[in-house]
């Protein structure tokens, strides 16, 4: 199967947690790191969320950086890349700032099981692909991605989706900052949820650097492919 070069890139705290108990997004990182992710953005063919995430934190996934954004321009691109929904049940909002923030192309990845009647609605403001029966397959939807142009793209989670895609082995390396606090909670989203390895699948990764960075560390690692 072709598929992209996909990454995943996040913030988590000491306790490998990436938001509140109330799902409540958390400030982890400086701001060297969050122009390190611009940078990561502006040089990625995409970006992609879980449906989970938009409903919580509602981001816009843009390039922040003017300057970021003038050189996609020059290049011939948009100033944005590509920004992308894995949403099954097409739960997007419609004045999601994904949507109202922005120039650029957007996709929601949807399942068959999902309302025709909301996707009509999405149809206005998004490009559809429909991959999977009851959830959405994200092998499939990869691959429908490649077939668009799209040859690097970046995850940015939230917990779902990281599993989702680590799971099926689609994910070839993973970036890391690791900042100064403890967040704590058994309910609260870490970097991967889902039912998780048993211990003979575990999962294992080949660190390729480590960097300290304000007060965290940003760790990354390469994923070794079963």
């Amino acid at each position: 199967m072709e598929r992209p070069f996909i990454f995943i890139n996040s913030a988590m705290s000491a306790d490998g947690k990436i938001s509140t108990k109330e799902r409540k997004q958390v400030k982890i990182s400086g701001n060297i790191d969050f122009n390190r992710m611009d940078q990561l953005r502006a040089g990625s063919d995409a970006i992609m969320v879980g449906i989970g995430t938009v409903l919580a934190d509602d981001p816009s996934l843009t390039v922040k950086s003017p300057e970021l954004q003038d050189k996609r321009i020059k290049a011939g691109l948009d100033e944005n890349p590509v920004r992308i929904i894995v949403d099954s049940n097409a739960r997007t909002p419609i004045d999601a700032d994904i949507f109202t923030k922005g120039k650029g192309k957007r996709i929601i990845i949807v399942s068959e099981s999902a309302s025709l009647k909301k996707i009509a609605e999405l149809k206005e403001k998004a490009d559809i692909i429909v991959a999977g029966k009851k959830k959405v397959h994200l092998p499939e939807a990869m691959q429908k991605l490649r077939e668009q142009g799209i040859k690097q793209l970046m995850v940015e989670g939230g917990a779902t989706l990281n599993w989702g895609m680590i799971s099926s082995g689609l994910v070839d390396e993973i970036y890391t900052f690791v900042g100064n606090l403890i967040i704590g909670g058994k309910n609260s989203p870490t970097f991967v949820d889902g039912v998780g390895f048993p211990e003979k699948e575990l999962l294992k990764l080949e660190l390729m650097d480590a960097e300290k960075i304000e007060d965290g560390i940003l760790l990354k690692w390469k994923v070794l492919q079963k």
